[in-house]
């Protein structure tokens, strides 16, 4: 069950700009994921099966987390910008807009 991931041909794709498709893949997979959980635990009515649907989604939201991660250590710009919205309070478009000048975009 494989799909094209890639919008060039993959012959002509660097290892490493391989691999950063794959991660990407990988980051919607996982959100993907951690929204079907989502759904899946707002309509269980057993409890241990909503136990269960939570401790996987826990587990799908750390390998996002490390996807991000992967992601953020290869784009130094993604990362500053990521920096100014993140863990942040206030307004999250203003933080983004702060985030892009911080930047240099």
């Amino acid at each position: 069950m494989g799909f094209d991931q890639y919008h060039e041909p993959p012959g002509e794709l660097s290892k490493d700009t391989r691999t950063f498709a794959r991660m990407c893949a990988s980051l919607t997979e996982e959100a993907e994921a951690i929204g079907w959980y989502e759904q899946r635990i707002a309509v269980e009515t057993d409890k241990d099966a909503r136990a269960i649907m939570q401790n996987a989604q826990k587990e799908e939201m750390k390998h996002f987390g490390m996807d991000l991660e992967f992601l953020l250590r290869k784009k130094p710009l993604w990362r500053a910008t990521l920096q100014a919205i993140l863990f942040t309070k206030g307004d999250i478009v203003e933080m983004g807009e702060k985030g892009e000048k911080a930047a240099g975009d």
